[in-house]
């Protein structure tokens, strides 16, 4: 076999005589020509040495478009953009659309010179701990916990930020275990939780502040509330404190010492709220769990009197505490009723106004809400209305439908709804006015108007914020109030209803992770069919335009190294000839157009110099062994395992680094 080699350099290159001559004709041509004809020809010349630059241009700029196609439009590319807009639609886009569904503007329908105080009504967060899935392996318990975690911050962040409320009320049922973690005074009436003490209970106060205060802290509000923004969330619920005669009063009063007293009576909005310790109070009618009888107790104390006798006391004043609350207001209001808070005395010959609160003042009659944990007491069978997510009603119209009904019914440390004595004493004792009642405790959605009491009042159960309470869609309650004053004597100037509410739906997470899984099974699909046709293109015979023998091949260090020493120790049997990157040796430009390469790689390369000596067949280019194991080797199996794994690692990077980035932030 021969070799033809082309010159490396100008000075490689001699023209011939013929040439010299037809280039010395040419010269005489143009010498002799005007000078116009020259200018013209070298016009021309450029003209069109300018257009084969432009050709060769756009020729340029075509091939570095279908390259940069061929490297941008790609299978694993496309499917790195389906991750990155899949998590950023699972992760920000439905917590945000879900929100802004839920705009003041788009259901209020109050005159538009209205200034309504808006309130956001959050029941039954429960934050999972060790007590919600006891049997849940560690890790699983702890994904638990991260993700529901997560998920109510983002759920109130995003409140927080779009809709802006004056108010946030919770409705109970803050942790899920509160009422089991010990105290210095008590310990959980269950073995396997005593071993959590008070220290674990005030972590999980920092867990709550955490998901819930920090947002509302860190909000910049636009509110024109004069009295400012409400954060009230001392009403507790029977996973914080127990219930009826299970109550701990040392669990009870370690919740009060931090959330607030449960029983409690705040102006919000010109309504008058009124919080109620039902979980405490729930003990009048219990049996006492340490006497187990229904009878008088020590010194004369009835059953339980130590749990519920703080809630009722605080019913039995209820026309103090009511009375008292609404005059501040008008008294914050800069309109107090005259000869009402103000008392003048002369004291000390020195005649001065005081501040005087009457022993007994008169409820002026702003219209009353009631919030509870539990449900008030109804007859069975009473429908929750369409909006109830596990049980639709099962006809419209119905008087009763057991299946779409709260169940009166109850068990350890629990009960679905009040019973009737207690229902009748809060009502009766609320006073005048009671327009609406909020509870939680359920988890799901219910609606009902109470017409067994004056006044018809609508009472809400609200839905739990967790996803991990049972309903698929958590949810939360605005209400918007609206009362219009006399300032002078407190009376409503309107004769309608003062209260709208609205049910907000929160994302359906298990659907999300429903959606990742799908997404996650498309994509290792579209990887295992291309991994396939990769490899098996592999096999399949080269075209006839493509070379067999490599035209290049880069040098190992050990190659290079023995390649130097050839040159340097056979610079006399092979003269004026160096090496190239490839094995073969190029022609110096000496002239010396007759040398003859050796017989044998052997003597040119001695000791297997670039893989061509006894020990290689040098007849066809293969690649190494290590460049043949990491590409799977030569079976079919071991390519489509490589390229499989490899597009894998390239989507996962990505995916996985922006998914952690989403939930990381915010």
């Amino acid at each position: 076999m021969s070799y033809s080699y082309l010159p490396t350099s100008a000075s490689a290159y001699r023209p011939s005589r013929r040439e010299l001559s037809l280039s010395g004709t040419l010269k005489t041509v143009h010498d002799a020509l005007p000078q116009w004809a020259t200018q013209g020809m070298s016009t021309a010349a450029g003209a069109a040495s300018s257009r084969l630059n432009k050709y060769k241009n756009k020729d340029e700029v075509k091939a570095l478009v279908t390259r940069t196609s061929k490297t941008l439009f790609t299978i694993t590319n496309g499917l790195i953009v389906l991750w990155i807009c899949t998590l950023w639609w699972g992760e920000r886009s439905v917590f945000r659309d879900s929100i802004e569904s839920c705009t003041w503007g788009a259901w209020e329908q109050w005159p538009t010179d209205a200034r309504p105080h808006h309130v956001a009504f959050i029941a039954d967060p429960q934050l999972v701990d060790p007590h919600t899935y006891p049997d849940r392996p560690w890790l699983l318990s702890t994904l638990t916990i991260k993700f529901t975690d997560q998920y109510m911050r983002r759920s109130f962040s995003s409140i927080q930020h779009s809709l802006d409320p004056d108010s946030v009320i919770f409705l109970g049922d803050l942790f899920d275990g509160g009422r089991e973690w010990g105290t210095r005074y008590s310990q959980s009436p269950e073995e396997q939780w005593r071993k959590y003490d008070d220290d674990f209970w005030k972590k999980e106060f920092h867990r709550f502040s955490k998901i819930f205060f920090n947002p509302w802290e860190s909000q910049e509000t636009h509110s024109t509330n004069p009295r400012g923004r409400r954060f009230i969330a001392s009403l507790p619920g029977n996973h914080d404190q127990g219930f009826g005669s299970g109550v701990q009063v040392p669990v009870r009063d370690r919740f009060q010492n931090f959330f607030g007293s449960g029983n409690r009576v705040d102006v919000i909005g010109n309504h008058t709220f009124v919080s109620v310790d039902t979980v405490s109070l729930s003990a009048m009618d219990q049996p006492d769990l340490q006497t187990g009888s229904t009878g008088g107790g020590v010194d004369g104390e009835r059953p339980n009197q130590k749990i519920w006798q703080q809630p009722e006391d605080f019913l039995n004043e209820m026309k103090a505490h009511r009375g008292r609350a609404e005059m501040d207001e008008l008294w914050f209001l800069g309109k107090p009723k005259e000869g009402r808070l103000f008392k003048h005395e002369v004291t000390d010959e020195v005649s001065k106004p005081t501040i005087h609160r009457e022993d007994d003042p008169e409820i002026i009659g702003f219209p009353a809400i009631l919030l509870s944990h539990v449900p008030l007491h109804r007859k069975a069978a009473t429908p929750c209305g369409p909006l109830r997510e596990r049980y639709p009603p099962s006809a419209e119209g119905l008087e009763e439908d057991e299946p779409n009904a709260l169940k009166l019914s109850g068990g350890y440390q629990y009960q679905n709804v009040l019973t009737k004595t207690i229902s009748n004493d809060i009502v009766s004792k609320i006073g005048p006015n009671l327009v609406h009642v909020y509870s939680g405790d359920d988890h799901d959605y219910c609606e009902i108007r109470h017409r067994e009491f004056s006044g018809s009042p609508k009472e809400i159960t609200v839905k739990s914020t967790s996803w991990a309470m049972g309903v698929r869609k958590p949810g939360f309650v605005l209400t918007s109030l609206w009362n219009p004053i006399d300032p002078a004597t407190g009376k409503s100037l309107e004769s309608g209803t003062t209260v709208q509410n609205h049910l907000c739906l929160l994302p359906d997470q298990l659907s999300i992770f429903v959606y990742y899984g799908l997404t996650l099974a498309f994509t290792l699909t579209v990887l295992i069919i291309r991994s396939l046709v990769l490899a098996l293109r592999t096999t399949s015979t080269p075209p006839d335009n493509q070379p067999i023998l490599p035209l290049t091949e880069t040098p190992t260090r050990e190659i290079r190294t023995r390649a130097r020493a050839v040159s340097h120790t056979s610079s006399s049997s092979i003269p004026n000839t160096f090496i190239k990157p490839g094995g073969l040796a190029r022609r110096a430009s000496n002239g010396n157009s007759r040398y003859t390469p050796p017989q044998s790689h052997n003597d040119a390369y001695p000791s297997a110099g670039y893989g061509y000596g006894s020990e290689t067949d040098t007849s066809k280019w293969k690649p190494s062994n290590w460049d043949r194991r990491r590409r799977g080797g030569d079976s079919l199996f071991g390519r489509v395992r490589f390229e499989f794994w490899d597009s894998v690692k390239k989507v996962a990077h990505v995916a996985l680094v922006w998914y952690f980035f989403l939930i990381w932030v915010w």
